[in-house]
């Protein structure tokens, strides 16, 4: 009994030994992961994160303890459940997390195991004797007899993600050497200073980020102008709206400063303005252009003093 108390107050000492070292936590499920596969997830972290397992029953009494002193760890609480454990880090959780998935392995189908994903058996020949025919048929599998041997004509789903492989499911895999499933850790939530969230989080890039940030300023700005309510988003609009209500005011009346006298001049002689437009193009074609329209009108001259004689070139 003496060992037991001492254990579990050295466990408590490591646990929030880790809480006040590091700044992260990784809660990983560990169903179906070997003593193996453990080891070397550890290897893969050494030097970047520890992993902690123990029973639910006494982290949920240390965290108990600690939150007095740390509240934030009562975020923790309800993610202590089922067979899981923690990994402790202060390194880049997406480096992290590509590490503590990254080690799976494959595993045939056992009975009454629940199915993580969808198992599908491919189409072609088996290698197994036509005796075993009613096998197939049983579990609806489509076969036929090729060069006295099974053959699957086309691809089926055999089980379905989420439920349990019936003993026949299992042998019929094992059969045809199918490991379907793959185990390892998984990560049911994320803790990082103070906040618990998904996982999935980590996928977010800084663009979507930006582009939320982006929309909620402009919605801010938008809502702040209806309601006529300054905030730091609608200050610079407020401005310029309010320049511009300035601009109006001194061009229906006889206030000007420095700035708007050329604008209030442009209103009031646009013609003068309009002659100083770039009229290259027009000017190069007008120069060219005359000669033309001189000889054009000589020869009609020449044509005008023909017709006038009264009589043609033979009469």
């Amino acid at each position: 009994m003496g060992g037991k108390k001492e254990n579990k107050v050295a466990y408590f000492e490591k646990l929030k030994d880790l809480l006040e070292e590091y700044k992260s936590i990784f809660i990983v499920t560990v169903d179906n992961v070997s003593s193996q596969q453990m080891h070397e997830i550890r290897q893969s972290l050494r030097g970047e994160g520890v992993v902690l397992m123990g029973k639910n029953t006494m982290v949920r009494r240390a965290l108990k303890g600690f939150i007095n002193d740390f509240p934030e760890y009562e975020r923790l609480l309800p993610h202590v459940k089922g067979n899981v454990g923690f990994v402790f880090t202060n390194c880049d959780l997406k480096e992290i997390r590509e590490k503590i998935l990254s080690n799976r392995v494959a595993a045939p189908a056992r009975a009454g195991a629940l199915a993580p994903g969808d198992v599908f058996v491919p189409a072609g020949n088996t290698g197994m004797e036509p005796g075993k025919t009613s096998f197939f048929q049983a579990l609806g599998v489509p076969t036929k007899i090729a060069r006295g041997t099974i053959e699957i004509t086309t691809d089926l789903k055999l089980i379905e993600a989420g439920n349990k492989v019936g003993a026949s499911e299992a042998t019929l895999l094992n059969l045809l050497n199918i490991s379907p499933f793959t185990y390892g850790m998984g990560i049911s939530q994320i803790y990082d200073n103070g906040q618990t969230f998904d996982s999935s989080v980590l996928d977010i890039e800084e663009s979507q980020l930006l582009k939320a940030f982006s929309s909620a300023i402009s919605t801010i700005a938008s809502i702040s102008l209806a309601v006529n309510y300054p905030t730091l988003p609608s200050v610079m609009h407020s401005v310029v709206n309010s320049y511009k209500k300035v601009i109006s005011v001194a061009i229906e009346t006889e206030y000007e400063w420095e700035e708007i006298k050329e604008l209030k001049d442009r209103i009031a002689n646009p013609d003068a303005y309009a002659a100083a437009a770039p009229a290259a193009g027009g000017a190069a074609g007008g120069d060219d252009a005359a000669p033309a329209a001189e000889e054009k009108k000589e020869e009609e001259d020449e044509e005008d003093s023909d017709a006038d004689m009264g009589f043609g070139l033979f009469d």
